[in-house]
């Protein structure tokens, strides 16, 4: 019988294989759904209803729920918390810390209270460069996806997803989306930049803002020039990332 459940916890680390010392690959923030895939020891193999991504969890790191309860919550449109960090409060009045981009719409199936910023159930592409700003000189972390450590493609799936956009959760995968753009002529605030490796494969991404910046995952949130050749770091006066693909994805 498939299991289902949700993340009580503010963040939780989803690791690639079932150890405490594996990689996270990335996380799972308050309020998200997932599906139990496969169990080893005291770690269950999860599939996040939001993304579609999977990993390990710490099997006590998430509650399970009706698989009523996982199908219903599918159908409602999507709120998340627009504050850095925020509370929830159950019904002892006991409060659990979450950050900029947790669930709140499944937060009645954990008996929680929450009474902060929420985001609205339309999408504003004129808005995307203020949620990004939001994360402005967050750190870079690998598989991140908070405010507390991000990375680049996580960066650009929170920036869209509070604005009612889902997009995948790699950059690769990020970079099937969209429609392509020929030239940073096209391209309009909120848009997405590309960028390979000599390999030919997409390792970042960033998000386009007007006079030719983008804002990106690099050591930290940080504003740069973009050019038809890629990224010109401000502080080093140097190229860091290739350009390979714009596109726009709504």
């Amino acid at each position: 019988m498939q299991e289902f459940g949700i993340c009580h916890l503010s963040v939780v680390p989803l690791r690639e294989e079932a150890a405490d010392r594996s990689e996270m690959v990335s996380q799972m923030l308050y309020g998200e759904l997932l599906t139990v895939l496969d169990r080893s020891g005291k770690w269950s193999r999860v599939k996040l209803e939001e993304d579609g991504y999977e990993g390990w969890i710490s099997s006590n790191q998430y509650r399970p729920i009706s698989d009523e309860d996982f199908f219903q919550c599918q159908t409602r449109i999507r709120r998340y918390n627009l504050d850095l960090v925020e509370y929830v409060w159950d019904s002892n009045k006991s409060l659990i810390p979450i950050t900029l981009g947790a669930s709140i719409h499944n937060a009645n199936l954990l008996d929680h209270s929450f009474d902060g910023h929420l985001s609205g159930p339309e999408f504003r592409k004129d808005n995307l460069l203020l949620t990004a700003q939001t994360y402005l000189n967050s750190p870079y972390l690998w598989g991140g996806k908070t405010p507390f450590g991000i990375d680049c493609s996580g960066f650009v799936q929170m920036v869209y997803r509070l604005n009612n956009i889902a997009l995948p959760r790699d950059a690769s995968d990020q970079s099937l989306e969209g429609e392509v753009l020929s030239f940073i002529e096209e391209t309009e605030p909120g848009d997405l930049a590309f960028f390979d490796n000599s390999e030919g494969k997409i390792i970042h991404v960033g998000i386009v803002m007007p006079n030719n910046y983008i804002i990106h995952a690099h050591g930290q949130v940080r504003i740069d020039r973009l050019d038809q050749s890629g990224i010109y770091n401000v502080d080093t006066n140097q190229h860091s990332h290739q350009l390979r693909l714009l596109k726009k994805m709504a």
